[in-house]
């Protein structure tokens, strides 16, 4: 039988890893349209991961380097810039369809993100998760580093032989160090609970949640849009009273479900949040990205509302596990205003673009709110086109 070269095929995989975790990344070719540019390469693949979580690298196990454990895809990452570094939290999923968290680091937010050397150990509760995904990361000012994710159980009231129906909640996770974690007892809540992110500041006293209420594990069914939660005690978190303050809509990007993406960017201005919005159409759900601002003094009262999405997919972005989709949730801002925009393209790769505050607020401020109706689209034309006119 034909046998291969270990040492050949052994150093062939390793120098191109190495050179993929080198590529530079470079603004998009579509260019820019003065709100925020993307850039050319994915940020993160599973072929990023290192090769030692994939094959067994012994010649006397595997003589034919086979990959042993397979890597389907990475995306959806929580980010945070800790010790001088751009970290993403990444969502990695096996080919077992099983989702872990992996850390990935760069020196500068665009590109050269390496993995750590092991993915993160998350602890379990006493009811074992049997997914978890999608963290979102918020440095509290209460000193804690906090992922907030969601943590999917089989239903134990599903009939016998539904193998599908599933519980979502909110997992929460703590740490100084995103080294070491401390698992605390799931967000309690009347309902399912997904896409669940927690405010960097204290509220009245009180810890913030952004929450998004759910009839089931996919339908929103009576849940109205993004909601807004206070609760007393992390180490026992508990949704008493619930609020929706970004509602959805029919007819709209957002109309079938919407959920927050990152946690809130404190401005001058107000609190500038990243979004994504659900429409359904004939080739499935559609999910893009949408912003809006919310008051410094009231972070529930919404005093900017551009219509329509703000990123959605293009291109190869659109093929992936789960077409059609755009989904983030991690950003991160430099002190100079920079913004990272970390968003996923249809449950498969992650990617990056770059905007700033300054055009952010812009954009959310005087991009015109949707209307409602083919009419109020219209005019909000047309009376762009008439002062247009009065430069000429």
């Amino acid at each position: 039988m034909k046998t291969i070269n270990f040492e050949e095929r052994s150093n062939k995989l390793k120098s191109d890893h190495e050179a993929l975790i080198k590529q530079g990344n470079t603004k998009g070719k579509r260019g820019s349209n003065g709100v925020y540019t993307r850039f050319e390469n994915p940020v993160l693949t599973a072929a990023h991961t290192p090769l030692s979580w994939r094959y067994d690298l012994n010649k006397a196990s595997n003589p034919w380097l086979m990959e042993r454990i397979g890597i389907n895809a990475v995306f959806n990452a929580g980010a945070i810039y800790f010790n001088n570094k751009y970290l993403l939290v990444a969502r990695v999923e096996g080919a077992d369809r099983k989702s872990f968290f992996a850390i990935a680091e760069s020196d500068n937010g665009i590109d050269n993100f390496r993995f750590w050397d092991l993915p993160l150990q998350l602890p379990e509760t006493e009811d074992p998760d049997t997914n978890v995904y999608d963290m979102r990361l918020t440095n509290h000012e209460d000193g804690w580093i906090y992922g907030i994710f969601c943590t999917e159980r089989k239903d134990p009231a599903a009939p016998k032989g539904d193998l599908s129906s599933a519980v979502a909640a909110a997992g929460i996770a703590r740490t100084h160090d995103l080294i070491n974690w401390e698992r605390l007892p799931d967000l309690k809540s009347k309902s399912q609970q997904r896409n669940v992110v927690l405010h960097p500041e204290f509220v009245g006293g009180k810890y913030a949640f952004y929450t998004r209420p759910q009839d089931g594990f996919i339908d929103t069914g009576s849940g109205g849009g993004i909601g807004w939660a206070l609760v007393d005690d992390m180490t026992n978190a508990s949704v008493k009273d619930e609020i929706i303050i970004d509602h959805r809509y029919y007819h709209t990007i957002k109309e079938l479900k919407n959920g927050e993406g990152p946690h809130p960017i404190k401005t001058e201005k107000g609190w500038l949040h990243l979004a994504h919005g659900v429409r359904n159409c004939a080739a499935g759900l559609r999910y893009v990205l949408y912003m809006y601002m919310t008051s410094l003094e009231d972070p529930t009262n919404l005093i900017a509302q551009p219509g329509g999405y703000f990123m959605a997919p293009e291109e190869t972005e659109r093929i992936g596990d789960v077409s059609n989709v755009l989904f983030s949730n991690g950003w991160i801002a430099d002190e100079d205003g920079t913004v990272y925009i970390y968003y996923a393209s249809s449950d498969t790769r992650l990617h990056v673009a770059v905007s700033s505050i300054a055009q952010l607020t812009d954009y959310c401020f005087n991009t015109p709110a949707d209307g409602f109706r083919s009419a109020a689209s219209v005019k909000t034309i047309c009376d762009l086109v008439a002062r247009n006119k009065q430069l000429l």
